[in-house]
């Protein structure tokens, strides 16, 4: 972070170093792609409560991420109020009618069908927790002066990502959700214009009879996504 009479560069000794050795560097990333491949989204959730300290540690994790000059250009409104999770889910099927409804090019909609998803969002007021994902497109300084941010979209991504990988290795389970437009958001959560929604992300437990679609397990292959020039 920094302020309008604090602008130093100040280093410090590395904090934190790790050593491993090759075999074990691989064994850990090895061990790390496993865990995440059985990280799927899921649109049918438990109402089975979770703990805050838990949504605590995994928004605390997203905030430990790099960021442009080190703004830390996010904020994570997070949702357990049922009235408030109504209000939201209302609003955002409002935008999703129109979206499956003809706002959408036919293109997108025959994209999503292998997906299986439509304008109803019952998982909004099922899962027990709502984060949602503000991207801060400028800050202000104690007497109100603007002061920008830089790298926004790329930091609250890198950040969300964070949010994700944190909210997996607690043994929950997902589902990223945008309907479009969010400013909707702005207005219930009480955040300022300075703040664009980025996405909701619906948190908890699996119900018992959750699916994932059979194509969300078609992953392109390493050659498909990477190229190696050694």
């Amino acid at each position: 972070m920094f302020s309008r009479d604090k602008m130093t560069y100040d280093a410090l000794p590395l904090p934190d170093r790790f050593d491993y050795d090759d075999p074990e560097m691989c064994a850990r990333a090895e061990a790390f792609l496993a865990h995440m491949q059985k990280r799927h989204s899921i649109r049918a959730f438990s109402d089975r409560p979770v703990p805050k300290a838990v949504i605590e540690a995994a928004i605390r994790t997203a905030g430990s991420a790099p960021s442009g000059a080190n703004h830390q250009p996010w904020f994570f409104a997070a949702i357990s109020n049922p009235a408030l999770k109504a209000q939201i889910r209302t609003e955002a099927e409002e935008e999703e009618k129109k979206f499956y409804s003809g706002g959408a090019p036919d293109a997108w909609i025959k994209a999503l069908e292998p997906i299986g998803t439509d304008a109803d969002k019952p998982h909004l007021t099922v899962a027990p927790w709502l984060i949602v994902v503000f991207a801060q497109r400028w800050g202000t300084f104690e007497d109100g002066t603007r002061y920008k941010n830089y790298y926004v979209p790329e930091s609250v991504n890198i950040a969300t990502g964070f949010l994700l990988a944190s909210l997996h290795m607690a043994g929950l389970s997902t589902l990223t959700h945008t309907p479009n437009p969010m400013k909707f958001l702005n207005a219930a959560l009480g955040r300022p214009d300075s703040e664009k929604p980025s996405m909701i992300i619906a948190v908890g437990h699996p119900a018992k009879d959750a699916t994932v679609p059979a194509v969300a397990k078609m992953k392109k292959p390493l050659e498909g996504i990477s190229a190696f020039f050694d």
